[in-house]
């Protein structure tokens, strides 16, 4: 049985790409955040629909402070400087502080009315950023939204790959592509000398990518300026490294 639900009529999303983790701390959102950058530089109109309800922190690192508003019908998203279009709680809260105290059949209906009662206007790809683990906003993504395919983010320690395993597993169970693999937080690359030092401990995302057939990977350096950038909000100005590499896993997606 089909769970679909239709996107609001005038509204047009093309692709859809859920950004996932199997675990909270790994930078889930500033990959999302990042990866919509990437993907609205190289000529997509983008947009970013941020499922985790009860934790968005989107909005913050665009240095959004207007709210949604609506026609009395449907939703307008809140475009960012570059034009990125967003949907969020915290555009919809009076405060970005006030916590969403919410149970999670209540959540799981505010993310399919971000689907379904939002004007996403001509977007070429969505990124949906979804909680971690694999509770009932992943599942509701999955059954509600036609995702086209995730991206797993994860870090280097090894007990994460047991974390990725379970991730890789419930979209199997889905039946939704695993488009690839974003290690984050992988090394840090010295400025003065620039040997690379694997901070969180010996990258083990290779043998876990082959052993389940994900070619697309990409491996973030550490990098405090997109950390300042996004406390500051100005994730669209950001320029350096990850950026580049996410740029071309992007291209690998599309």
């Amino acid at each position: 049985m089909d769970f679909r639900k239709s996107l609001h009529e005038g509204s047009s999303v093309k692709k859809v790409i859920g950004v996932v983790s199997g675990k909270g701390g790994v930078g889930k959102s500033m990959i999302t955040s990042l990866l919509a950058v990437a993907a609205q530089q190289s000529g997509a109109r983008t947009a970013i629909l941020d499922a985790d309800i009860t934790g968005p922190s989107i909005p913050r690192a665009f240095g959004i402070k207007s709210k949604a508003s609506s026609d009395g019908v449907v939703l307008m998203p809140v475009s960012s400087k570059t034009g990125i279009q967003i949907m969020s709680t915290n555009l919809l809260l009076a405060n970005e502080t006030d916590p969403v105290i919410w149970r999670g059949p209540v959540i799981a209906g505010c993310v399919e009315q971000f689907w379904t009662d939002v004007m996403w206007n001509d977007v070429d790809v969505m990124l949906v950023d979804m909680p971690p683990g694999t509770g009932d906003v992943p599942l509701t993504v999955f059954q509600s939204i036609p995702v086209d395919g995730i991206v797993i983010v994860t870090t280097p320690q090894e007990l994460v790959g047991m974390i990725v395993e379970k991730a890789v597993n419930m979209a199997s169970t889905m039946n939704v592509p695993i488009l690839g693999i974003v290690e984050n937080m992988s090394y840090f690359e010295c400025p003065d000398c620039k040997s690379r030092h694997e901070i969180f401990g010996k990258s083990h995302i290779e043998e876990i990518a082959a052993q389940y057939g994900i070619s697309n990977i990409a491996k973030l350096p550490i990098d405090s300026s997109l950390a300042a950038n996004a406390d500051a909000g100005t994730v669209e100005d950001y320029s350096g490294a990850d950026l580049a590499e996410l740029k071309a896993f992007y291209s690998t997606l599309m």
